[in-house]
């Protein structure tokens, strides 16, 4: 619990601190009583100085309730928004404290009154605007965080590819693994020439027993300090009509492969003090999938290992992340067996991973996918959640499979 603690309010000034507690009681604890449990009768809001009384305030409550929760995430995640909305709120509350003395107490009083009680907020709206930097601070390259070299799996195409150029943008000479050596080389000339980096081939299969042991040997030479364990394939059928060895095959590669090369090549970024691993899960891992069930459940694997992982190697300079998009432009679909369906862009998806990682261990792709990945399957029974996946994983799957 200490370490929660310490990893909440670490990295933010004293000042930002306090307002995140406040903001988090306010969010989940007194509005909630506010809103449902207080007697509409003595409930009372002020808005913009304006006083609120009854059904008028349970009604602008739920704004109230609503910034409270933006506020804590904005606080917690320390979101560039933050230092201009911030700002503006706390520049209504001050606002509102000198229209609301003036209305009571009219007068010279009134506006002295209100003067010296919005004087305070006044300040700290101002404050906040000032506190950009902490808000804006610009990302640290990749190279300059953690060390020279990546490895990327399924760097062939798809999001392996777009980790691959995402790092090398950052200045990572690169090692670049998947089955097909002849897209890996065209996609290695692609990044030397771009970027001026280093790269280096490896093509394997890492959903036989010993790939991801040959990978781990080749790259026995180099410092690897960024390992994007981003391998996989998704099957889509019913599960008696699937392959038995082709699910072997998605258990390996989805599964085993990660957790060799991760334990092959952690104790290097141990030993140097610094490094990072990204797993791709999936908003498929937070939920049962009928019609994929295995690929869900080795979604699920991955993302209680790379969680488990993020809290293991918290304070030894070792980031961990399970990146988990939900449907992307990629081959994924025709591996998988279905039928066509919109997605995020690769490169989108590789973003919010780039982003994130150092922040928190885990960060779903996209409003919707995050919607979907902690509401529903939060607040619904699961039985529930599976039945109405089914509906929507049918959609995607060719009639012959279902």
């Amino acid at each position: 619990m200490s370490d929660w603690l310490r990893h909440i309010f670490e990295g933010r000034p004293w000042w930002m601190n306090v307002l995140l507690a406040f903001c988090a009681y306010m969010a989940f604890f007194y509005m909630p009583w506010d809103l449902f449990w207080k007697p509409v009768a003595e409930d009372k809001e002020v808005w913009f100085g304006i006083l609120f009384s009854g059904w008028g305030a349970k009604l602008v409550a739920i704004p109230h309730w609503f910034v409270y929760g933006a506020a804590t995430y904005g606080f917690r995640r320390m979101r560039p928004w933050m230092c201009t909305w911030g700002a503006a709120y706390i520049a209504q509350i001050s606002f509102g404290m000198l229209v609301w003395n003036i209305n009571q107490l009219g007068g010279l009083t009134g506006v002295v009154v209100g003067v010296v009680t919005a004087a305070p907020f006044a300040g700290l709206a101002f404050v906040f605007w000032n506190a950009q930097e902490h808000f804006c601070a610009d990302r640290v390259p990749l190279l300059e965080r953690y060390g020279e070299w990546g490895l990327v799996t399924g760097a062939s195409a798809g999001i392996g590819a777009e980790f691959a150029r995402a790092l090398a943008r950052d200045g990572m000479s690169l090692v670049l693994v998947a089955r097909r050596e002849e897209r890996l080389r065209e996609l290695a000339d692609q990044i030397e020439k771009e970027h001026s980096v280093a790269t280096r081939v490896v093509a394997v299969d890492l959903a036989e027993a010993d790939g991801a042991d040959r990978v781990a040997e080749a790259v026995a030479d180099l410092e690897i300090s960024v390992l994007v364990n981003n391998a996989g394939f998704g099957y889509a059928g019913r599960f008696d009509k699937l392959e038995l060895d082709r699910l072997r095959a998605q258990v390996q590669l989805n599964c085993l492969a990660p957790t060799v090369l991760t334990h092959r090549l952690l104790p290097g970024m141990r030993e140097r003090g610094r490094g990072a691993v990204i797993f791709t899960g999936s908003v498929a891992g937070r939920q049962p999938l009928p019609l994929h069930g295995v690929y869900s459940a080795s979604k699920a694997f991955a993302l209680f290992l790379g969680e488990a992982l993020w809290v293991e190697l918290r304070g030894e300079g070792i980031d961990v992340l399970v990146l988990e998009p939900g449907s992307t432009e990629t081959e994924f679909q025709a591996v998988a067996g279905e039928i066509t369906h919109p997605g995020e862009s690769a490169a989108d998806v590789v973003d919010v991973a780039i982003d994130t990682l150092g922040h928190q261990p885990s960060v779903v792709s996209g409003w919707w996918n995050w919607l979907r990945a902690n509401l529903v399957t939060r607040l619904l029974p699961r039985d529930l959640v599976a039945s109405v996946a089914k509906d929507v994983i049918e959609r995607q799957t060719p009639d012959a499979m279902r």
